[in-house]
């Protein structure tokens, strides 16, 4: 039987990645692992290699890629910061929370720009540079991680950052204005994660806010 040549399996491989990452579309970060299914991890690490030579994509930090976005005015863009984790968590097959001053951006409570960006998960702590960008993954409790990926968690990680001290009926309304009934509901179905002050203001939130 003719055999096939390293070429030909490389072309084969190549075309597989590429067909994913052109199917994300520009801005979309990933690892390997979202390749495994197409071929070995050796292949995957190869055909990743090839076109990050080739300049389609590029490498973040080790393990770490993206298919960076353009903008005619400001060049290539970064990833943003949630993409970053969403893409290490998917690796990890872990789960992740914003927490700290990301989720108070994240929910409007606050605009300030921070260069370390934290995120709570039930996996490995690792912290990942990106250009000068602090991307923090850190490794916490299951109670914490309970509201990972809800509303009501973005709420307590919120309200910690900015403490009882500093959370005025301002912040509540900002918080109220943001919420529909839905979310109203899952505040109420999980006041019993949540420090007895900041269960207080989501049963506040919950039952109907500042009205």
């Amino acid at each position: 039987m003719p055999r096939i040549s390293k070429q030909k399996n490389h072309n084969g491989i190549d075309n597989k990645v590429i067909n994913r990452i052109y199917g994300h579309g520009n801005g979309w970060t990933f690892t390997p692992a979202n390749f495994l299914d197409l071929g070995s991890r050796n292949a995957v690490a190869s055909a990743l290699k090839r076109h990050k030579k080739s300049g389609l994509i590029r490498q973040l930090a080790r393990g770490l890629y993206d298919y960076p976005r353009n903008d005619s005015q400001l060049g290539v863009l970064s990833p943003s910061s949630d993409a970053v984790a969403k893409a290490l968590s998917g690796r990890d097959a872990t789960r992740q929370q914003p927490s700290g001053a990301h989720a108070a951006n994240l929910l409007g409570l606050s605009d300030q720009v921070h260069m370390k960006i934290l995120y709570l998960t039930d996996g490995a702590s690792r912290t990942v540079m990106i250009g000068n960008r602090q991307i923090i993954l850190k490794r916490t409790t299951p109670r914490n991680m309970a509201t990972a990926g809800k509303i009501s968690g973005l709420v307590i990680q919120a309200l910690r950052y900015l403490r009882q001290t500093h959370v005025y009926d301002t912040i509540i309304t900002k918080l109220d204005r943001r919420l529909d009934a839905d979310a109203r509901k899952q505040l109420l179905k999980d006041l019993h994660y949540a420090p007895s002050w900041i269960a207080n203001i989501m049963r506040r939130l919950g039952n109907g806010g500042t009205s």
